[in-house]
């Protein structure tokens, strides 16, 4: 029985993108050796640089772009679906829209999502980009954003390569300063998430906010 899309595995999609194996290896076997090497998943086989996937014999340049340029667009089309996203009414939805833009990142980056007075997401921006670390947040630059869009609320955002979800002592000083730099111009700050490749920590969740 020919199986459609969705009845493949996540090898044989891979295998199909490979296309060919080598002299030991069926495209299928070099497939399912790729994401072991991946810990099989998806998200680390999206985080795979080309020259990685590049040192497994069979795979030459040209395929593992193939191989990259599919998460890519996977990575995409998971971004491009939260555009609908019209309404936040708790972490999960936050997290649906940040979720494409942070969970595969290797090094860290601090986002920022502005709110209407109806908590729709105006817009999404990249605050700053850091080694895996850290990275620089300014204040300014956040609330002159938010005045500059009319947001009336905002949520932050910035990812844990590491995969930890516990906040740090500088995850939890930057969301005091911008919560109370923000109530001077009447902007709330109504969440910070730590994003990793799996999940999220919401410090309005856990009351920290």
């Amino acid at each position: 029985m020919i199986r459609g899309r969705g009845g493949l595995t996540d090898a044989e999609l891979l295998a199909i993108l490979i296309g060919s194996g080598n002299s030991e290896d069926s495209a299928l076997n070099l497939a399912k050796k790729i994401l072991k090497g991946a810990d099989d998943s998806l998200t680390q086989l999206g985080r795979m640089s080309v020259s990685k996937l590049m040192k497994y014999r069979g795979i030459g340049e040209a395929k593992a772009v193939t191989i990259a340029a599919a998460m890519e667009i996977s990575r995409r089309r998971r971004e491009e679906a939260t555009n609908d996203l019209s309404h936040i009414s708790g972490s999960a939805d936050a997290f649906a829209v940040l979720e494409p833009v942070l969970s595969e990142l290797q090094h860290e980056e601090f986002w920022i999502l502005y709110l209407n007075n109806a908590n729709r997401v105006i817009h999404k921006s990249q605050l700053s980009k850091g080694g895996i670390t850290g990275t620089l947040v300014d204040v300014r630059l956040v609330l002159r954003e938010a005045l500059e869009l009319g947001a009336v609320a905002i949520i932050l955002a910035h990812n844990h390569p590491s995969g930890a979800l516990k906040p740090s002592e500088a995850d939890k000083a930057i969301t005091r300063k911008l919560k109370v730099a923000a109530e001077v111009l009447d902007i709330k700050v109504l969440d910070h998430l730590i994003v990793t490749d799996k999940t999220f920590f919401s410090f309005a969740d856990q009351h920290l906010i």
